[in-house]
C-alpha cells in the first residue's frame, strides 16, 4: 500500500490507528459514522451524531493538549485553518502523529476525506461513495450573485478560496468576493448596504444570523438563511448538503 500523506504534505507510514482524537467537528461526524469505535475523545464543538458520548478536549482552538494526551490516541485528525499550530507542534513533540486536512474545493474534501479514513483503515464508506456520486453532478440554481457573511462586529464575508465558496459556486451561486485578495474579507459598518448582490447567504454558524440579527444591513439583496453545518462540514453532511442547501436558496 501506498504510503499516504495529508494535505500538509507529511506522511503517514505507521499501523492503522485504533484510537482518535478529532479536534474537527465535521471530521469527527466522519470517523464515528464509519466505525465509532475508532473515536476516542473530540472536541466540544463536535456536536454530530447527536447520539456521540466520548470524552470532550475542550475547543478546537484552544484544546486541552493534556486531556488529548491522557486519552492516548494513536492519531489527531485536525484542520489548518481551525486548528492552532502551536497545539500541532505540541502533540507532535509529544510523539502523536498529526493529521492535518485543508480542503479549499468540494472535491478537495472528498480526496482528502478518503485518505484519512485509508489510513484508519476503513476506505470508502457507503457514505462517501454516495457523496462522491451526489457531487459529480449536483443540480444548480440558474445563476446568482451573493454575498457571504460569516461574522459581524466586524463584518466578514466569504473571499477567494473557501471549500463553502466552492460549494455554492457548484450550486450556481456566484460569490462577489470570489476575486478578493483575501480569504475572509473584513467590511466598513455601513459597507454591506453597497455590495452589489442578488442574494445574502446567512449560514447559522460560526455566526448564528437570524432574521433579526443580519439582513437589516443588507436591504438591497435578499436574505436566505442556510445550515452552516450543509455549508462548511465536510463529511457525511456532503450527502444531503446540495437537496438542503438548494432548498433553502430557494426564493
Amino acid at each position: 500500500m501506498p504510503v499516504l500523506r495529508d494535505d500538509s504534505g507529511t506522511a503517514f507510514d505507521g499501523p492503522p490507528p485504533r484510537r482518535v482524537v478529532s479536534l474537527v467537528p465535521s471530521l469527527t461526524e466522519a470517523i464515528a459514522v464509519t466505525d465509532p469505535s475508532l473515536l476516542a475523545g473530540a472536541t466540544d464543538w463536535c456536536t454530530h451524531p447527536v447520539s456521540l458520548g466520548v470524552p470532550r478536549v475542550g475547543g478546537t482552538k484552544w484544546p486541552d493538549v493534556d486531556r488529548v494526551l491522557a486519552l492516548r490516541p494513536d492519531l489527531v485528525v485536525a484542520n489548518a485553518e481551525e486548528n492552532r499550530e502551536e497545539d500541532v507542534a505540541a502533540l507532535r513533540k509529544a510523539g502523536i502523529p498529526v493529521w492535518i486536512t485543508a480542503p479549499a474545493t468540494v472535491d478537495q474534501a472528498l480526496d482528502t476525506l478518503g485518505r484519512v479514513l485509508a489510513v484508519l483503515d476503513r476506505p470508502d464508506p457507503e457514505w462517501l461513495v454516495r457523496a462522491r456520486e451526489v457531487w459529480a453532478d449536483p443540480p444548480r440554481l440558474p445563476g446568482v450573485s451573493a454575498v457571504v457573511p460569516i461574522w459581524r462586529r466586524p463584518w466578514m464575508v466569504l473571499g477567494r478560496d473557501t471549500f463553502a465558496g466552492d460549494v455554492l459556486s457548484r450550486l450556481g451561486v456566484r460569490n462577489v468576493f470570489a476575486g478578493s485578495a483575501d480569504r475572509y474579507p473584513r467590511l466598513g459598518r455601513d459597507e454591506p448596504g453597497t455590495v452589489p448582490a442578488e442574494l445574502v447567504v446567512f449560514p447559522d454558524e460560526p455566526y448564528a444570523f437570524t432574521p433579526d440579527d443580519g439582513p437589516e444591513a443588507w436591504p438591497q439583496a435578499r436574505p436566505a438563511f442556510v445550515s452552516g453545518r450543509h455549508l462548511t462540514w465536510y463529511g457525511p453532511s456532503l450527502v444531503e448538503a446540495p437537496a438542503v442547501l438548494l432548498g433553502q436558496l430557494a426564493d
